[in-house]
């Protein structure tokens, strides 16, 4: 679900949204391309969900109670949120708004419902799927990361075919059979989109306004 919003139609920035399963690999190709890539900054998603593993509060999610998300819901403080996996996540106004309009180049992580709604909010979004390689790779993935249990995996898989089927309506799409090149997929759209013409035009006006063009 989303509230209606007053976003920006136009903005210098730009916004990637990066949408896969559970053990696509997903957040290990964002972690991977922040390293490389000074320009961009990571917006940090709310979450009900427990925290999984090494990941921190305020690093990989911002992790609060249902109360806190559901107060937050009612003062508008979200740009969409969804219910996935029994639990709740949300993109906040401030986490992308401050930044892009700002010029700043923005990242999120999350699924693909709050994509598709990012979209319709900032056209100029661009939405990018990793995909599995197969789906007997992504029940081994789920395995290895050791966090769930076989009846929860069980219905990642199940959850992961729905998901899967939304690829179509995102811009680009990844497969992730071998990391190194999965993040090479990656870099380049990052880097290509930077080179449009109208993305160009947005975070270099004067360049334009100088050169008489546009």
């Amino acid at each position: 679900m989303s509230r209606p919003s007053d976003a920006p139609d136009d903005y210098p920035g730009n916004l990637y949204v990066v949408a896969a399963p559970s053990g696509a690999g997903k957040s290990s190709l964002v972690s991977a391309l922040l390293q490389v890539d000074s320009h961009l900054v990571v917006a940090i998603s709310h979450t009900t969900r427990a925290p999984r593993g090494q990941e921190q509060q305020d690093r990989e999610y911002h992790f609060v109670d249902e109360s806190t998300f559901r107060s937050m819901i009612e003062r508008g403080e979200f740009f969409e949120w969804a219910e996935v996996h029994g639990n709740l996540y949300g993109t906040s106004r401030g986490a992308i708004e401050t930044r892009i309009t700002g010029g700043q180049d923005v990242v999120l992580e999350i699924d693909w419902q709050g994509a598709l709604q990012i979209k319709r909010l900032f056209p100029n979004a661009i939405l990018i799927f990793v995909l599995p390689p197969s789906w007997d790779e992504l029940r081994q993935r789920l395995h290895r990361r050791g966090e769930d249990q076989p009846p929860v995996i069980e219905q990642r898989m199940a959850n992961a075919r729905v998901e899967v089927a939304q690829a179509c309506h995102f811009d680009f799409v990844i497969i992730n059979a071998l990391f190194e090149t999965a993040l090479f997929d990656l870099k380049a759209i990052v880097h290509s989109q930077r080179l449009k013409y109208a993305a160009l035009q947005r975070s270099r006006p004067a360049v334009f306004a100088a050169l008489g063009i546009g």
